[in-house]
């Protein structure tokens, strides 16, 4: 119980301090921009924004901030130590330049292998008798390098889980000769993360015995013998994906539980793969290969499984529904396909446009559900000008709409894509 209040006494500290607020500040105003593109998105597609900017940009930073406090509580309940912050900023560093290689690699599993990799170069060149004096702030403990890039993606599995569907963007693509919709997702979160530095670097002459000795007596026995300070980074942890398979929810704990296994394998290899420098060399290399096997198998099974939101001849399927809106209040879901409309068969979206511009005030639908049960329901305020507050998953794409075609592009190429449409539109008019 003391690590853990200790720890979160060294993280309150952190997070009170001038430079911390400024960077929230900072970061909430960008994240704050991403989230309105998200609701202008949302807006355009459904017809309103699904949640507010304001909402999404504070769940970011909320979460984050408990995200980092479990990722603390486990670093330092397990022992987790550096000689000094230096390693966490090269590692902060190298995740930069990897995006310039592309976005996919800003993450700590590829930028902790790359500093794992020099770390241990180096210690080979000294074993070798080549001086590395100039160069030896690039040299860390390579085990509690890949702990730490190991709980940072743990809690990133249980964010994405928990947050991860929040502001997501209905999107469509074509599987054969049909149009199948879907769900594009991009969150960040803002992590601060209290670690322990050793106070005297020179002490910690094997830090692998730390985390894998007496596996549970650990932090006890590194506060006993060994003078430590805490020290705090922030973080910035990404989610972006997209579905054509699964509901939003499903998606999200779907990715978030492979992520978090992905965490819970390299954590246990670091504690099998230490203490020489063959070992180390292939945990390093382990780290990435492990995390492009969990991404190729969530796109081979993305593209293998069949699609959830196509349509049938049974009528016209529903991917979204917008809150609040006349669809929501008789209890239509996504995934719903309305079959009827006042007596009337449907077929395409068309069919559900034309019988509502004959409409007065009252109207009552069929409804096959996800179950496949039909269930038929009715709302008594409807008018010309309001909306049913629904995204149908078209048969035939209009010409002039707004609906972006995706395929395997990055949450921020549909943006530039909706963006584009949006111009070309405006440039209609």
């Amino acid at each position: 119980m003391n690590i853990v209040m200790t720890t979160l006494s060294a993280l309150s500290q952190a997070i009170i301090t001038p430079s911390y607020i400024l960077l929230v500040v900072i970061m909430a105003a960008v994240f704050y921009r991403k989230n309105r593109k998200t609701a202008l998105m949302q807006k355009m597609i459904i017809g309103e924004s699904m949640e507010s900017p304001f909402v999404l940009t504070i769940s970011e930073i909320v979460l984050g901030v408990i995200g980092g406090a479990i990722g603390s509580i486990i670093l330092s309940y397990f022992g987790i130590v550096f000689k000094d912050d230096s390693a966490i900023f090269i590692l902060f560093l190298i995740s930069i330049f990897l995006m310039i290689l592309g976005s996919r690699f800003v993450c700590f599993s590829y930028s902790g292998a790359v500093l794992g990799f020099i770390s241990l170069i180096l210690r080979l060149a000294a074993l070798n008798g080549i001086d590395i004096s100039e160069v030896k702030y690039l040299e860390v403990d390579v085990t509690m390098l890949m702990a730490l890039v190991a709980v940072l993606h743990i809690i990133e599995g249980l964010l994405v889980m928990i947050d991860g569907n929040s502001g997501a963007i209905p999107v469509f693509t074509s599987r054969g000769n049909k149009i199948v919709g879907g769900f594009a997702f991009k969150r960040y979160w803002l992590l601060p993360i209290a670690m322990l530095f050793m106070a005297n670097g020179s002490q910690l002459t094997s830090g692998p015995q730390y985390l894998a000795g007496d596996f549970w007596n650990t932090p006890i026995t590194i506060l006993k013998n060994s003078a430590l300070v805490f020290g705090s980074f922030f973080g910035v942890l990404g989610y972006s994906s997209f579905t054509f398979t699964k509901s939003k929810r499903e998606k999200t704990i779907y990715s978030g539980i492979n992520i978090l296994g992905y965490g819970v394998i390299l954590f246990l290899l670091t504690i099998l793969l230490r203490g020489n420098l063959i070992s180390e060399f292939i945990l390093c290399a382990l780290a990435p290969i492990l995390h492009e096997i969990m991404l190729k198998y969530q796109a081979y099974f993305e593209i293998k499984k069949y699609p959830k939101y196509i349509n049938s001849d049974e009528g016209i399927m529903i991917l979204e529904v917008a809150p609040n809106s006349p669809a929501s209040e008789m209890g239509i879901k996504s995934g719903d396909t309305i079959v009827e409309l006042n007596d009337t068969k449907i077929v395409t979206e068309e069919d559900v446009f034309n019988t509502l511009a004959d409409v007065t005030n009252f109207i009552w639908l069929k409804v096959k559900n996800v179950q496949g049960k039909l269930i038929e329901v009715s709302y008594k305020e409807m008018n010309r000008t309001k909306k049913l507050g629904v995204v149908f998953v078209p048969k035939i794409i209009p010409k002039g709409s707004k609906i972006v075609k995706v395929e395997s592009d990055s949450f921020d190429s549909v943006l530039e894509k909706v963006k584009k449409k949006q111009d070309e539109d405006d440039d209609e008019k």
